[in-house]
Formats: structure tokens, C-alpha cells, sequence
């Protein structure tokens, strides 16, 4: 898996995306944030900050205050990769983050995409 170009991303140019996707399927932002806050251990200022700072992804991630312990039961595949299976820590959160927001654009129920 190519990480690089995805790593060095601003965090500030795909989180528009991750909102554009929900959104197009009926869903909002403040659930694209609860998602993100609830994975990383950001709250609204602190992601604030991120975007206006520019971080990239890798960044992102690597100083998120606290990764939610429970992102070992969110399984399945994303990108053609179960997100179980990859072993570049960094780029695991990056696809648990694209699955959380895929399953949110399907419908599924914020409980159950929190792992509740």
C-alpha cells in the first residue's frame, strides 16, 4: 500500500470530502465530527485547530490525544483491505476513519458505528 502521498494530505482538504459524502446520503456533519471526535479523542476546538493549522493526515493521527480503545471490533474491508489486517498503524486509523464514515453514508445507525 502507497502511504506517502496519502500521509502528507492536508487533514484540512479530506475532511471536506468525508463531509460532501455524508451528506449527499442524508446524513450531517455534526455525525462526521461525532465520528472523528469519538476515533481520535479530538474535540471541536482541537479539530478546529487541525484544520486551520494544515496538518496533514499523518500528523493527524500521530497527535490525536487518545485513539478510541475500541477500534479493534470495527472490521471489514475498505479500499480492497480489511482494516483488521493492515499493519501500518497509521494508515489502519486512516482507514478506520474511511470505514466509519462509509458505514455512516450507508445508513447504519450512529450506535452501532460508535461501537456502543
Amino acid at each position: 500500500m502507497e502511504n506517502t502521498r496519502v500521509f502528507k494530505m492536508p487533514f484540512a482538504g479530506v475532511y471536506p470530502h468525508y463531509i460532501q459524502k455524508a451528506e449527499k446520503k442524508g446524513r450531517t456533519k455534526d455525525e462526521v465530527d461525532e465520528i472523528i471526535f469519538w476515533l481520535t479523542g479530538y474535540d471541536a476546538q482541537t479539530l478546529q485547530q487541525k484544520l486551520d493549522s494544515r496538518i496533514d493526515v499523518e500528523t493527524f493521527f500521530e497527535q490525536a490525544p487518545q485513539i478510541n480503545p475500541n477500534t479493534s471490533k470495527i472490521t471489514g474491508v475498505i479500499c480492497g483491505y480489511r482494516v483488521e489486517e493492515i499493519e501500518d498503524p497509521i494508515m489502519q486509523k486512516i482507514r478506520y476513519l474511511d470505514k466509519l464514515i462509509d458505514e455512516l453514508a450507508k445508513g447504519r445507525g450512529m450506535e452501532k458505528i460508535l461501537r456502543k
